[in-house]
């Protein structure tokens, strides 16, 4: 273990799960990119052993959340054993978009995808796509042309601004 610890900005990736049968221990994924760019994403299994923190990870977040923690990196000894964080801290720094309506929209999923958020309807093959604030990006043909649709996006917004 380190003996200083680090603080890491990220995105809740799934439900948090109990560490144990008490609840007193908690588990999450946390979604890191330090440049918003898919390719320098990374998934850093998180671990929380304070009860009353542990109490608020599992009842309180929700994927998507953005969160920054705290806590020491455990590297593996052995290859059998995964890289985590011990959490100490955390602070929810924006909640995730909650749909409105969520009996129309039992067939919809909203996901992250880096600092944007897609729509997905099961019902079509089209993604809608909006920035974290909401505005809206457009409408991607199909889970393919996202990241074109991003691209074109961030042009236009450069352009805009020079």
């Amino acid at each position: 273990m380190d003996t200083e610890p680090i603080v890491l900005d990220g995105f809740l990736e799934e439900e948090t799960v109990p560490g144990d049968l008490h609840g007193s221990t908690a588990r999450f994924r946390l979604t890191v990119s330090p440049t918003d760019e898919r390719t320098d994403e990374m998934i850093l299994p998180c671990g929380v052993t304070d009860p009353a923190l542990a109490f608020a990870v599992i009842h309180d977040l929700v994927p998507g959340d953005k969160l920054r923690v705290t806590g020491y990196l455990r590297l593996p000894r052995t290859p059998e054993e995964p890289v985590w964080l011990a959490v100490t801290t955390l602070a929810v720094l924006e909640t995730a978009p909650l749909l409105t309506d969520s009996a129309t929209d039992a067939t919809a999923v909203l996901e992250r995808f880096g600092p944007y958020l897609c729509y997905f309807d099961a019902d079509t093959s089209e993604v809608e796509v909006f920035t974290e604030t909401g505005e809206p990006v457009g409408t991607a043909p199909d889970p393919d042309k996202i990241g074109a649709l991003v691209d074109a996006f961030e042009q236009r917004q450069g352009a805009g601004g020079e």
